[in-house]
């Protein structure tokens, strides 16, 4: 059994489906999204991105732009080393809500948490995309959008791999820090990074 439509009909009105990628990463932004489906049009298929093939996520996300309304939020490197990755996680949210065309009258949050400061009603759902589809919509929006940046920042710092790790701390990611140094785009409140910026160098003997 996948995500349905349920809990959006029970609901009843505009409802935004909200999720966020990110929060593991060494390097890059965190990425919401917020998606509101038209129930006459809910594309097949959607389910928690991670369940999906790279190719089926891409096709879905430019369907999704074609029949949903859809809004993506970021919160910066900047933001998260000054206010953690859970609250910036939460404001990348916040921001992917504010960004609808339309403000609905309900939100479901993936997760334990609701963003402050949200213009409208919401509920936090655990496990959410693998319940509602439209936060398994909000899903693949998030994923493939920030998959896109880390590929794009790929060209600028070759050689941290993040055109296939995006930004998580995979072996040759570590590796790439260790060697390459500590780019611009690289979270210095994250403890590998932050260890090779402040770490003791000791006197060779």
């Amino acid at each position: 059994m996948g995500p349905d439509y349920t809990r959006e009909m029970a609901l009843g009105g505009i409802i935004a489906g909200v999720d966020e990628v990110g929060r593991g990463p060494l390097a890059g932004p965190v990425t919401a999204a917020a998606v509101v489906l038209d129930p006459a049009h809910i594309p097949d298929g959607l389910n928690d991105s991670k369940k999906l093939s790279p190719k089926r996520r891409a096709a879905l996300f430019d369907l999704l732009h074609a029949v949903a309304d859809v809004s993506i939020g970021w919160a910066s490197v900047e933001e998260i080393d000054q206010i953690n990755i859970r609250n910036a996680a939460l404001l990348a949210m916040r921001r992917a809500v504010e960004g609808l065309p339309r403000r609905p009258d309900h939100a479901l949050i993936d997760g334990n948490a609701v963003p402050s400061g949200l213009a409208c009603a919401a509920t936090a759902v655990i496990k959410g995309d693998a319940l509602s589809v439209s936060i398994a919509a909000a899903s693949i929006i998030a994923k493939v959008a920030r998959d896109r940046v880390m590929v794009a920042l790929a060209q600028q710092y070759p050689g941290y791999g993040w055109e296939q790790n995006a930004g998580y701390p995979s072996p040759a990611h570590k590796a790439a820090l260790i060697d390459l140094g500590v780019t611009p785009h690289h979270r210095r409140s994250f403890k590998p990074v932050h260890n090779i910026l402040y770490q003791e160098k000791t006197p060779s003997r």
